[in-house]
């Protein structure tokens, strides 16, 4: 099997689904003929039974084989938004580390990603509803809650020298009246370029709230 029938098999591993131009985008992208070649592969792929498809969306929906959620799961959308955010970074640098709804023990939060971009750790939240006060603010306790039992210390991604609790993306059309805390801080942003333009302006105002130079740390 190829390099990038590899690469593929992994990132639908990884995000549960994607779609047709989501493959291209990630490993086909700079081709002569990218959605001919695209479709090509998946359809070889297909055959040999490494994934599956559901066609009753267009562009079709492509699982590994075996998939871990159903081809018609109402979770699809809420993955796809989640490839659509992690290309996003693409556009301006890429991630070192991406891993989706990474597991942090039961009470603690349930991130819909964890990354480490431009040389700092992050925990992203991706909202396609509006939330209410409450669940937010539970969504907020838990968060806490793991920044108090320093587990967080133990990630094999911390610098030696400085342990730092990863900051937390929230992507949202909604503004949320959030509770405050000296460890943990919410970006209440609605794509990735609102939060380096945010950070851009932080860092010109010369306020006291974090920005990219400050988040900023060497991680290897």
């Amino acid at each position: 099997m190829r390099k990038r029938d590899l690469n593929i098999l992994a990132d639908l591993t990884r995000f549960r689904c994607m779609t047709r131009d989501d493959i291209i985008t990630l490993h086909f992208e700079g081709l002569r003929n990218p959605i001919t070649c695209c479709n090509t592969v998946l359809k070889r792929l297909r055959r040999d039974g490494y994934v599956e498809v559901n066609t009753s969306q267009h562009p079709y929906i492509y699982f590994p084989s075996p998939t871990s959620i159903k081809k018609d799961s109402a979770k699809i959308p809420h993955f796809l938004k989640i490839v659509e955010f992690y290309k996003s970074l693409l556009k301006f640098e890429p991630s070192s580390q991406f891993i989706v709804e990474p597991k942090y023990g039961k009470g603690y939060m349930e991130p819909d990603a964890f990354m480490i971009w431009k040389r700092a750790p992050f925990f992203v939240e991706i909202q396609r509803s509006v939330y209410s006060e409450k669940v937010m603010n539970e969504k907020f306790i838990r968060y806490v809650t793991y920044y108090m039992s320093n587990e967080w210390k133990q990630e094999s991604w911390q610098p030696a020298d400085k342990k730092v609790f990863p900051k937390i993306i929230l992507i949202t059309d909604t503004r949320y009246n959030l509770p405050r805390h000296s460890g943990v801080q919410f970006f209440q942003v609605q794509d990735i370029k609102q939060f380096l333009v945010f950070a851009a302006k932080t860092r010109e105002q010369k306020t006291e709230s974090p920005n990219i130079n400050e988040i900023k740390i060497n991680i290897g």
